[in-house]
């Protein structure tokens, strides 16, 4: 099954938000730009991204966003949200590795996961992450940042 269509659906549901800023003025504030690209990796094991906009399941997509400070300020305690799409599997992977994820798009933890099963403690399957949040300290004037993570189509 191809999935078409998920970059823009991305582009819709990514969140922004801050813990200091109004809406307005995060949105004044920042600005993003989200890319997906296929990832490949070559007999070697380097790593190649190549832009795409259709993928067959099974294949790796990494999303990336670079937020961009638009004013000649820092910019304190942003926290920067991106949802897995519908159609996608998190395979865990992110950058910076200080993310921490959702099963519900409301409360966050690090990773991995974890919850209560039969009195036991187990890691919460991958399939049902939603989101992954990164708390950026300090975004400089002028300055940007950027985070990723891969998702496997399914």
């Amino acid at each position: 099954m191809k999935n078409t269509y998920f970059l823009k659906q991305l582009m819709m549901t990514a969140l922004i938000s801050t813990a200091f800023l109004s809406s307005a003025q995060a949105a004044d504030a920042l600005k993003m730009e989200l890319t997906a690209n296929k990832v490949v990796k070559d007999a070697e094991g380097k790593v190649t991204y190549l832009p795409v906009r259709t993928a067959p399941a099974g294949t790796v997509i990494q999303y990336k966003a670079i937020y961009t400070s638009t004013v000649n300020q820092s910019i304190n305690d942003l926290a920067v949200t991106l949802p897995i799409p519908a159609n996608m599997t998190f395979t865990g992977e992110v950058s910076p590795s200080s993310a921490q994820a959702s099963i519900d798009g409301k409360n966050y933890a690090d990773m991995p996961l974890i919850r209560k099963v039969s009195g036991k403690v187990v890691n919460v399957p991958l399939s049902e992450y939603r989101s992954v949040r990164w708390n950026i300290k300090l975004l400089p004037a002028k300055k940007s940042a950027a985070v990723s993570l891969n998702t496997i189509t399914d």
